[in-house]
């Protein structure tokens, strides 16, 4: 480590205080230096501590929400774990945890929603149910974005968006037909009265395809969990799709039975821990029951903290059977993955799709397995 390194260091250690006689030149270390203090200044006295702290050299002072996206941002997992440890325990800094009106009074959006997931188990009672909230609306939000593209897509279905003029009781889409009668619902006759009809458009439909999203819950990977969800309920409506959604750190937990609800998956996801790779691929495959007609898609960024031995051997076993393995190391809006290009390499030599993709190039990718 360089000296430039180690002054650096002590000069964070030391606080702003010792800004004058170790100055920090990188914007980096400065929003670093912002994140520390923020926290840290609460040991200084009441004597000592300025009542508008403005965040040093930063441009304003942080409120919480920016704080903990910084923290995410800047510093190592584990040490943003402790750095959120200490403000709840050792600073009670607990705004988001409980007080319901401080989260309600924040505009919905991914960074939010980021926020209230990296927090949510330590949240109770009426905040965790603004948190949900929170989550229900984002969710709404990307899926809007993503879905119609995706209806549009070059795979093959029955579009249930679409109005058929092929009118029959095969084409029927009946819960559409309820949903947009129900404002004709005679209440002294306890009736629906059904106005108008609606009925699925019909294009080619495929045999079965089983797509089983495998998705890493470490905290590095949050961007991807958010984008898998979502993209998993809208798999799970499309006709010629049948979809199994798996997330694991060093367990595994199978959430195929919530798979059409992304809020219900998000608020069940513990995010953190360690990574088995190689036990999450090995549960997946004894989900395959038509490995010919299965897409196995590992999101993830291949930092295996388990067996890397058992991780290939389990690919191998996936790839020979016919089934299509598909490594993503990041599925979000940016594509731009930090991952492991050892392990990459490797099983990209092992016959596995290996990249980073944005939900509609994976969509694309899917179609294109799909025609083979």
């Amino acid at each position: 480590m360089s000296d430039g390194a180690v002054l650096n260091r002590w000069r964070l250690v030391l606080g702003r205080d010792a800004d004058s006689a170790l100055p920090l030149s990188e914007q980096r270390l400065v929003r670093m230096d912002d994140v520390l203090d923020f926290l840290y200044h609460r040991e200084a006295g009441e004597d000592v501590r300025p009542e508008d702290r403005q965040g040093g050299q930063g441009e304003s002072c942080l409120t919480v929400p920016d704080w903990l996206r910084e923290v995410r941002e800047l510093f190592p997992r584990e040490t943003a774990e402790i750095l959120q440890r200490h403000a709840l325990d050792r600073y009670k800094m607990t705004e988001l945890l409980t007080n319901r009106e401080v989260l309600e009074r924040m505009e919905p959006n991914a960074e939010l929603l980021k926020t209230v997931l990296s927090l949510k188990s330590m949240m109770k009672g009426p905040v965790l149910d603004a948190a949900r909230y929170v989550v229900q609306r984002v969710v709404e939000q990307l899926t809007k974005k993503l879905e119609q593209d995706i209806q549009r897509s070059a795979l093959g279905k029955i579009d249930r968006r679409s109005r058929s003029s092929v009118r029959s009781i095969r084409n029927l889409d009946l819960p559409r037909t309820i949903r947009r009668n129900l404002t004709h619902y005679d209440r002294e006759k306890k009736q629906l009265v059904v106005e108008k009809l609606y009925f699925n458009g019909r294009v080619k439909q495929y045999n079965l395809w089983h797509v089983i999203l495998v998705v890493d819950e470490s905290g590095s990977m949050l961007d991807s969990v958010i984008h898998s969800a979502v993209m998993a309920g809208i798999f799970a409506k499309l006709p010629m799709l049948k979809t199994s959604l798996v997330i694991f750190d060093t367990k595994v937990v199978d959430l195929s039975g919530y798979v059409e609800d992304p809020v219900e998956t998000l608020m069940s996801i513990q995010l953190g821990g360690g990574t088995d790779i190689g036990n999450a691929l090995e549960y997946s495959e004894g989900l395959i029951e038509n490995p010919h007609r299965t897409m196995v898609v590992l999101i993830s960024d291949l930092c295996e903290g388990g067996s890397v031995r058992t991780l290939y051997q389990v690919s191998t076993a996936i790839i020979e059977s016919g089934a299509k393995l598909i490594a993503l190391t990041a599925l979000d809006e940016t594509a731009s993955p930090v991952y492991d290009r050892h392990i990459a390499e490797k099983m990209a030599d092992l016959g596995a799709y290996v990249g980073a993709l944005t939900p509609l190039k994976l969509v694309d990718f899917m179609a294109d397995v799909m025609r083979e």
